[in-house]
């Protein structure tokens, strides 16, 4: 990513706006911007199976493992605008398990990177499933849009949910239901 470049783009599209790059609120704005758009798709850079390769480890466990209401940040490839929400994602250990903060960071890595939901969903998924190979593996991603909310139908606190399910959580109604459920459940914030 050259910052050059996204400063310029930044200027072009203040101009076009019908701002002045140079007012002294925007002086620094297109450096800020660059910034910020490094950052916000940092995601491009990391490789989710190396994140979690590095913190496998043997296990006999072969209950559900759930880390649930993970916050993410991301940005529609349509419009550029933000989406907000959270991810509960659920595995069932073949003989590996996975530091659990490894799962946030896998994440993390897709929501930093221009995404629709749908397949936001879909890599968490495929990258647990094929790194950890576990017997099933749940992802369920509820979020806002704000190129919903702040421009088009406009439809403030519209949330879509999206969800893709592999191995037993797809093939068992039982291990399903009950991740369902676990999701679904209120848990006290300070518990």
């Amino acid at each position: 990513m050259s910052q050059e470049n996204i400063e310029n783009a930044v200027k072009d599209i203040l101009i076009n706006i019908g701002e002045d790059p140079n007012r002294e609120g925007l002086l620094k704005t297109p450096q800020r911007v660059a910034k910020a758009y490094e950052f916000l798709t940092k995601g491009y850079k990391q490789d989710p199976k190396e994140i979690l390769n590095k913190a496998l480890f043997s296990t006999t466990n072969d209950e559900m493992v759930l880390v649930r209401d993970i916050e993410f940040y991301s940005m529609c490839e349509h419009h550029m605008l933000p989406i907000i929400g959270r991810v509960h994602v659920a595995y069932i250990p073949d003989g590996k398990v996975v530091g659990l903060s490894k799962i946030p960071r896998v994440v993390e890595v897709y929501a930093r990177r221009l995404q629709i939901q749908e397949q936001l969903t879909e890599q968490i998924a495929d990258a647990i499933n094929d790194t950890i190979k576990p017997k099933g593996v749940a992802v369920v991603v509820h979020a806002r849009h704000m190129c919903m909310e702040m421009r088009g139908v406009e439809k403030i606190n519209s949330t879509t949910v999206s969800s893709a399910l592999r191995g037993l959580f797809k093939s068992d109604l039982r291990t399903r239901s009950e991740f369902f459920n676990l999701i679904n459940a209120n848990v006290p914030s300070n518990f």
